[in-house]
């Protein structure tokens, strides 16, 4: 191997129980894939959009996922989980994100002039905060007359529910804001 080639990182995870692995590949050539008897090759300068996002599931509370777009509108899917058995997803957080920002960093090689965006779109994101605050208003009058009517026990419950609320659903949120970025400039809060 010529000395100037960088090595391979390759990344697979599984994502369903059924199935081969979704394995992928950085080469000199660009984005090598394979997955349900299909494969190819993307050239870095052909990937011409990246979507970087948090995206937990009931089986893993902290899962990142990676949307790939070529010139051609054709779609590629990478997460940073993998299911093992049926009651288990696997995190893979260090192999995700060092596959993560080598892509990056071989696309920058490459004079790639993608499209970098992270966290939900801006009018699904502005609906989730609508959402958000229509339930704290509720949560909130909800609140405000069982204090009124003397209801403790249903008071603590509304404060716990509000707590736990705004814990798992505004971690997504915070997470997920939409932002651009840059090749030399990742998300963390988009990277495990």
């Amino acid at each position: 191997m010529p000395a100037h080639d960088a090595p391979a990182i390759s990344y697979a995870y599984k994502a369903s129980l059924i199935g081969s692995a979704h394995r992928f590949d950085l080469i000199d050539g660009g984005l090598s894939w394979r997955f349900a008897g299909r494969s190819g090759v993307w050239s870095y300068a052909d990937i011409a959009a990246i979507r970087l996002s948090y995206r937990p599931v009931s089986m893993q509370a902290r899962r990142f996922r990676a949307d790939l777009q070529h010139v051609n509108g054709s779609r590629l899917v990478l997460v940073s989980t993998s299911w093992q058995t049926a009651a288990l997803m696997a995190p893979q957080d260090q192999d995700y994100r060092i596959f993560i920002i080598a892509l990056h960093q071989r696309m920058a090689k490459a004079g790639s002039s993608a499209k970098l965006t992270g966290g939900l779109g801006p009018s699904t994101y502005a609906a989730a905060v609508a959402l958000l605050a229509l339930v704290g208003i509720g949560m909130a009058g909800l609140l405000i007359r069982a204090l009124a009517i003397g209801e403790f026990a249903g008071a603590l419950f509304l404060v716990g529910f509000a707590a736990l609320f705004g814990w798992q659903v505004g971690g997504f949120v915070r997470r997920n804001r939409p932002v651009a970025y840059t090749f030399a400039h990742v998300p963390e809060a988009l990277l495990p």
